[in-house]
């Protein structure tokens, strides 16, 4: 079957992982020009990067640069007549996959980049010299030509004042909220994680992109110790997401007809088959639970359909994974198991989370898997606290139709939301919750989400030893209690 020249097809993938002292360190945009140089070498073509039409970055927070897609097309040699920047999210990368493969297919583009880096260990670095970076600024008034994407609220003002607005916080509540809703023990189910997590690592450990390559077992994973003090119960340093990196990735995608037009061998294609994007409701507050995600279910399981394949059908698996409650929902909400592989980086903890742009080496590393193979290969990407959502259906086998869409977002919001309680004094029921620890392993402050009893969700804390020692030695999920000026007393 002939192609139709409108196909769009990833032709080039490039990744950076700088290890280096701070003063020979790449800044940022550099990193992104040199990924962009590698997935053009990846292309096997001269020509692909100086035809780029649009330069699509990923939104950094290691640097502030007013227009960063116009630093690196002019650092490759490229004069594109778009410039575009997107929102926060980490669901980004993969979005903007999903959008440039219809901008292709609808004849707005020949040819594009998508990238993004950040330097954060180096800032960090310098940080502790007490030095700042000489690295580029541009003039103010300076923008991109286009913002890819919408930004998404993210907190609540009841959320925020109490103090409940970090990953780090969230995701552990999330954690627990699994944990109860499955009725497993804490104790079976921190092994759980921990073998889970293992196992990502040991992915991390054949992967030459890593941050960490070292495989880690259960025990090292799960139990705390000097160099994984616990940060947020129940989890360890190891089940965060390590954002302390040095990472630059980039994709090249283009019409069938340009792939062709610049030389580019069909043995290097890769062709999206499929996308789906949609958020969750925006707020924690409202979600019906803080187990499940119908915003994955929904999606995630319309991109498989539109692709026309199952999750049987699946040969490799990219699960957004900054902590593994993020990848117990997407693997309960798309039917995959946890004893399949999830992973072909290692996840953020093992390969590094460099912020919003840890899925476009996801993607990178999905198109060096699915090369010279019929394999077909999803990748999930997520924003926020489980909120926004982003999937792609990958495979070197050209589409039995066209590249579909779906925005799924109408069908998502009709469902149910939870009403808040922002001013609640009394009786409640511990819906989850958490306990943060200092730099020293003490504990520091509970975080608890509760249920008044018409089913309103509120917010508490507690400094209390003995609250903070319950929550981490036994199951405190369905717990009665109180609250009272914003603080939650076990009854």
């Amino acid at each position: 079957m002939a192609l139709d020249p409108r196909t769009p097809v990833i032709v080039g993938a490039g990744q950076l992982t700088q290890r280096c002292d701070p003063a020979d360190a790449l800044e940022p945009v550099d990193m992104m020009v040199e990924a962009a140089r590698r997935a053009a070498a990846d292309a096997t073509s001269a020509s692909v990067l100086a035809a780029l039409q649009s330069v699509r970055v990923v939104n950094l927070l290691s640097w502030r640069y007013l227009d960063p897609a116009a630093l690196v097309a002019e650092r490759v040699g490229a004069s594109p007549v778009e410039t575009a920047y997107t929102p926060m999210g980490g669901n980004t990368p993969q979005s903007l996959v999903n959008k440039t493969a219809l901008d292709i297919q609808a004849g707005r583009l020949d040819v594009a980049m998508l990238t993004g880096g950040e330097a954060v260990r180096t800032r960090n670095a310098l940080r502790k010299l007490d030095q700042r970076p000489d690295w580029t600024e541009q003039p103010e008034g300076t923008a991109p030509t286009t913002v890819l994407g919408k930004d998404v609220p993210m907190n609540h003002p009841h959320e925020l004042s109490r103090g409940v607005v970090m990953p780090v916080q969230i995701y552990p509540m999330v954690e627990n909220a699994l944990r109860a809703a499955a009725g497993r023990s804490l104790a079976d189910h921190h092994d759980r994680i921990s073998r889970l997590w293992s196992r990502f690592s040991e992915v991390a450990a054949t992967n030459p992109h890593a941050w960490i390559q070292e495989a880690r077992t259960p025990e090292e994973i799960g139990t705390p110790s000097p160099t994984n003090r616990m940060v947020g119960f129940p989890y360890p340093k190891l089940m965060n997401s390590n954002n302390d990196v040095d990472q630059a990735a980039a994709v090249i995608m283009c019409s069938v007809e340009a792939a062709r037009a610049h030389g580019i061998p069909e043995d290097r294609w890769v062709f999206p088959w499929s996308g789906s994007d949609a958020h969750d409701h925006p707020y924690v507050s409202h979600r019906d639970d803080l187990y499940s995600s119908p915003a994955i279910r929904i999606a995630g399981t319309r991109a498989l359909s539109l692709a026309g394949v199952g999750v049987d059908d699946l040969s490799h698996v990219d699960l957004y994974s900054c902590f593994p409650s993020a990848v117990q929902i997407g693997a309960d909400e798309l039917g995959l198991s946890l004893e399949r592989d999830l992973t072909v980086t290692g996840g953020l903890s093992f390969f590094g989370g460099p912020w919003n742009n840890y899925v476009m080496h996801s993607i990178a590393t999905m198109v060096e898997l699915l090369r010279g193979s019929d394999d077909i290969g999803l990748v999930t990407a997520n924003g926020g606290y489980v909120t926004k959502h982003a999937f792609g259906v990958y495979s070197a086998r050209p589409p039995a139709t066209p590249f579909r869409h779906a925005d799924v977002q109408a069908e998502v919001d009709a469902l149910p939301a939870r009403a808040l309680a922002e001013e609640h004094d009394g009786p409640v029921t511990v819906e989850t919750y958490t306990v943060m620890h200092e730099r020293d392993g003490s504990p520091a402050t509970a975080f608890a989400a509760c249920l008044t009893p018409d089913g309103a969700r509120t917010w508490a804390t507690s400094t209390d030893a003995d609250v903070m020692k319950a929550m981490v030695t036994e199951e405190v999920c369905g717990r009665p209690g109180t609250v009272s000026d914003a603080t939650l007393h076990l009854t």
